[in-house]
């Protein structure tokens, strides 16, 4: 499910920024980005998010600054500096040039003034962490909400619609049985002038009714789609166990379509595929 949150907190000195971006995926699937000095806080914000989502793409932009007097700490490099002390009175008396005051030159040459990070307080980075992280997951939680409404009633809509055809071939079911029963009566009576062991008939009727039978298919069906609505209506997630459920629901119509021996039930069957396709679809988007 989509989503965005951004959130900025600071204290004492630091300063801590967090964006987060959410797309639909199967799974979890976490890109943190975020700068070199604070890389301890990236196991936080996986823990911290997998305790509030289970899935979706997200990308995480995290920054901080550090505007403290201890953040960096400037120290002179002196050896380096007596070394281009040397080599500048070198050059000048070389080039018989008078020496003048060379602190200024010296203090100017690369690396002679270098620069250090301070070392972190981690627990004052993760107690910005913590406030950010949470206010901006907050944000992208009631995005998932309002988008989850909407698609739980699409949903719904869609399983009622699985559920007109899922009755259609259940009332065209018996029929398909007494079909081939006039129809394989006027052809053995055409072949035998009338004379029909009526046993070996009505034996032959029970295989194929038994072999096109299709009450379990139906029954489990109907199941699952009274377990989609009841999961979509519950408070917990429903992602996954939806997935599961789509398949089954795709298991029992191919089953459905391979047992009968019917046109019309064929032609039902092509059309319910079609909409677990659409169920299935719609279940990638939700949490």
């Amino acid at each position: 499910m989509t989503g965005y949150g951004r959130s900025v907190v600071s204290a004492d000195g630091r300063e801590l920024s967090i964006e987060i971006r959410s797309v639909n995926h199967r799974y979890l699937d976490l890109t943190v980005r975020l700068p070199r000095t604070v890389g301890f806080i990236e196991d936080d914000i996986r823990k911290g998010i997998a305790e509030r989502l289970s899935r979706g793409h997200l990308d995480i932009q995290v920054l901080y600054e550090n505007h403290r007097q201890d953040a960096k700490r400037v120290y002179p490099d002196i050896a380096l500096a007596k070394a281009y002390r040397d080599a500048i009175a070198e050059i000048g008396k070389a080039l018989d040039v008078s020496e003048h005051d060379m602190f200024r030159e010296i203090v100017s040459m690369p690396d002679v003034l270098c620069i250090e990070e301070g070392e972190e307080d981690q627990e004052a980075v993760r107690t910005l962490l913590r406030a950010a992280l949470e206010s901006a997951l907050n944000q992208i939680v009631g995005m998932r909400q309002l988008e989850g409404e909407r698609l739980s009633r699409d949903l719904l809509q869609k399983v009622d619609g699985l559920e007109v055809l899922v009755n259609q071939i259940g009332m065209r079911a018996p029929a398909v049985v007494d079909e081939y029963r006039t129809k394989l009566h006027r052809r053995l009576t055409d072949l035998l002038n009338g004379e029909i062991d009526e046993a070996r008939f009505q034996t032959e009727v029970a295989i194929f009714a038994d072999k096109a039978a299709i009450d379990e298919e139906l029954v489990r069906l109907g199941s699952h789609i009274a377990h989609i609505r009841e999961i979509v209506a519950g408070p917990e997630t429903a992602g996954r166990k939806l997935d599961f459920l789509a398949q089954e629901l795709n298991r029992e119509v191919n089953t459905i379509g391979s047992k009968a021996s019917d046109g019309e039930i064929a032609s039902l069957v092509i059309a319910a595929k079609g909409e677990i396709e659409k169920i299935r679809e719609q279940v990638q988007n939700i949490e």
